[in-house]
């Protein structure tokens, strides 16, 4: 069943339609394939049309439908021979962060990412993508493990940001953090870092200071949630919309501020219609940017990080 954005209304009186048309096709012998094809014709339009002029706002809403391919999705369709490992080796294992060795497209590489579950069950194990500072330190744990082997790092960016709570910060959030921005800037072998969903503060910095940085069309990159940037800005989280489009936080405004190097075209109607198709175009941009860099040395990977990063607002 999909589930409707507010601005996907005429979409979803339309597709309403062509369920009633083939369920009382099952009823008789009208045939209804003339007016299915006419109909299906229109919200392939109305699709294109919406998604074409989508708000900073919109967008948002669209990074964090919940049919969005999530980590295990991706990596199911992209990484053969996945070995997830577990625990920081400090104080124990983070599920908002799933990561380690597998094969991209034959290539040996250390996989990470953000996951943010796909039902109540598994939300409430992964905290909603929201990692906490074991999390970090898991991340840290598997880039010196890729840089010890000579492995690429290939990390899928999606949350809302860190784990805000007491027993986090109690736990050194802001240092973990910081190391795992660290050891991305320090990894001696290429990283490539794909925002998929929401890249939601530090936390998504932490796992995005990358070689290449690429998002899907309708992600969001930002230092911080629109609702956030209203309630201190306004004082009410009603300026959401507001304030989403003034933090240039769409693929669109950050490709044009040199902030991110592409954008991964979603198929019509956001990733959330066409998983499988979205995690193909994906898996192609991040074999693109990859390839870039083969023949790399360690030291020309490290000034190529680093030149990216410094140029970045000059």
């Amino acid at each position: 069943m999909i589930t409707y954005l507010e601005f996907e209304k005429p979409v979803a009186e339309l597709e309403t339609r062509i369920k009633e048309l083939k369920a009382s096709a099952g009823e008789g012998a009208v045939n209804i394939d003339a007016e299915v094809k006419k109909l299906e014709a229109k919200v392939e339009a109305q699709l294109k049309a919406i998604y074409a002029k989508l708000t900073p706002w919109q967008k948002t809403q669209v990074a964090r439908h919940p049919a969005r391919p999530h980590l295990k999705d991706i990596t199911s369709a992209l990484i053969t021979d996945f070995t997830p490992l577990a625990g920081d080796r400090k104080f124990g294992e983070d599920c908002a962060i799933i990561g380690g060795p597998g094969r991209f497209r034959g290539r040996p590489v250390m996989v990470m990412g953000h996951e943010k579950g796909s039902d109540t069950a598994s939300r409430l194990k992964h905290n909603f993508g929201m990692a906490k500072p074991e999390g970090y330190r898991k991340a840290v744990r598997l880039m010196e493990m890729a840089d010890r082997f000579g492995l690429p790092v290939i990390s899928f960016v999606d949350t809302s940001g860190a784990f805000p709570g007491i027993h986090a910060e109690e736990r050194g959030q802001a240092e973990a953090i910081a190391r795992s921005t660290e050891a991305c800037l320090k990894l001696g072998t290429p990283m490539v870092a794909a925002i998929v969903g929401e890249g939601g503060s530090g936390g998504a910095v932490a796992l995005a200071t990358a070689n290449r940085i690429i998002m899907l069309e309708h992600s969001v990159y930002a230092v911080i949630s629109p609702e956030g940037c209203a309630s201190i800005l306004w004082r009410t989280s009603d300026k959401a919309a507001d304030a989403a489009a003034a933090m240039k936080q769409t693929a669109q405004d950050l490709k044009a501020l040199n902030l991110i190097d592409v954008i991964v075209p979603e198929p019509v109607g956001g990733a959330h219609r066409s998983p499988q198709a979205a995690i193909k175009m994906l898996g192609d941009a991040v074999e693109t940017q990859l390839s870039t860099m083969d023949g790399m040395g360690t030291d020309a990977v490290r000034d190529d990080r680093r030149a990216k990063f410094l140029a970045m607002g000059r």
